[in-house]
């Protein structure tokens, strides 16, 4: 089939029937919930003369070999790239029920098979050359040519995403949707569009790593142009002040490393991530008014159960909007089948199912559809809007989770230590790279 809405219906139902969860489910607070469909891409070069049709005959024989006859796929090719490439999407349960898993081990074998069938269409394959005869690509030529780098192009996207991003994970899918490839693990990598290699983020500098870029993402709207009060009424505020003047001192010495809130900007105290990210933290800490390391891990705990009671509920009207959904179009099938003059077995079939349904939920008249429709609508909306609730929520929750991670850090004379030792690694690092030159 080639209707998208048809195949996200049929690969949903599959998914829930066997998964026993929602397909559009919020995630968990913690982990990253279940994994509903694996993405792979199948490319080839120019030199290949592989047509559309033919890329997608491959993508089809592949999936056949791979996962067998009862798998869910979308296959789209795309001809917009100097490369043909098929993006492939498999529901993570086939119609059986099988489960499936991406890996490492399970990659390599896809990539084995990927090649096999391949090779049986007559197409060679490239493999990853090392070395300094490595063979490049023509964007990347280009790119050494004009004195770019694909980091600074990454880097660029980055920064031009970040303000808007909710989250690091909402960060990367957006880059995904732009055609770059993301790798995590424990670090992670991203490939943009015609680069040979992966890069991990923390090569970029020190404003790219995951650390700094949810630090630059969580605490973005939290201080801008608000300054927090160093007046100190409690024990976890004045710890907060006290390691803020201090990060402040090794800022201006040039004793910590010089990640920079604005990456566009020079660096500076007031431009430093890690003064920046104190300064936020203890401005929640006053306009929260948390009192104490127990008032906020007190609210932690409210929060995860708040999140929970949230995601429940947003579960249950999920189900209802589900369930109306398809009594809509049950609905609709019901007023076609009804206007055919002959009606096949198949037609007849539905058409009972379809009458059943609609008479169960009395639903006969066109004011009926009407109402039906309505409900679904207002139904989505509610959904939409308590998923906004719930986001803020996840928000809150990393925030507060984050304060009492530094502030434990602070407590056992870490946090100042980790500064100051990270900064004695770079240096060793930087004469290590001046001794090689």
């Amino acid at each position: 089939m080639t209707d998208a809405e048809s195949a996200y219906l049929q690969m949903r139902l599959v998914y829930e029937q066997f998964a026993k969860d929602h397909f559009n489910s919020p995630p968990p607070l913690q982990g990253k919930g279940s994994v509903k469909a694996i993405h792979y891409i199948q490319s080839f070069s120019p030199d290949d003369n592989v047509t559309p049709e033919l890329a997608h005959k491959i993508a089809k024989a592949f999936l056949r070999k791979a996962f067998g006859n009862d798998v869910q796929a979308v296959i789209a090719t795309h001809v917009d790239k100097d490369h043909l490439h098929s993006h492939i999407i498999i529901n993570s349960y086939s119609l059986s029920g099988k489960k499936y898993y991406a890996n490492r081990k399970s990659l390599k074998r896809i990539r084995e098979i990927s090649d096999g069938v391949c090779k049986a269409f007559g197409i060679d394959i490239h493999p990853n050359l090392t070395g300094k005869g490595r063979s490049i690509n023509h964007k990347e030529w280009e790119h050494r040519k004009n004195g770019t780098s694909w980091k600074e192009q990454i880097r660029q996207e980055i920064d031009s995403l970040i303000g808007s991003a909710n989250s690091l994970d909402e960060l990367l899918q957006t880059l995904e949707e732009r055609g770059y490839e993301i790798k995590r693990g424990k670090y992670i990598s991203i490939r943009a569009p015609g680069q040979e290699r992966f890069v991990r983020t923390k090569t970029l500098g020190d404003e790219y790593t995951e650390e700094s870029l949810n630090t630059r993402i969580r605490y973005r709207d939290v201080s801008a142009g608000n300054t927090p009060e160093k007046t100190a009424s409690s024990k976890l505020q004045a710890a907060y002040v006290a390691i803020i003047d201090d990060v402040r001192i090794l800022a201006t010495q040039r004793k910590k490393v010089p990640r920079k809130r604005i990456v566009t900007a020079e660096y500076s105290v007031d431009n430093d991530l890690d003064v920046y990210k104190l300064s936020a933290q203890l401005l929640v800490i006053n306009n929260d008014n948390i009192k104490s390391i127990g008032d906020l891990q007190g609210r932690i705990a409210k929060l995860r159960v708040d999140y929970e009671k949230q995601r429940g509920e947003i579960n249950n009207y999920i189900d209802e909007h589900n369930r109306l959904v398809s009594l809509w179009e049950q609905s609709q099938l019901f007023e076609e089948l009804s206007a055919k003059d002959k009606l096949s077995d198949t037609d007849q079939l539905q058409l009972t199912i379809c009458r059943q349904a609609i008479e169960q939920n009395n639903v006969h008249s066109k004011a009926d559809y009407d109402l039906l429709r309505n409900q679904t609508y207002s139904l989505q909306a509610k959904i939409n809007a308590l998923k906004d609730t719930l986001e803020k929520t996840r928000q809150r929750y990393d925030v507060y989770c984050d304060i009492s991670k530094t502030y434990d850090e602070i407590s056992k004379s870490d946090y100042f230590s980790n500064l100051v030792e990270e900064e004695r690694q770079r240096q060793e690092q930087v004469k290590k790279k001046n001794k090689k030159r």
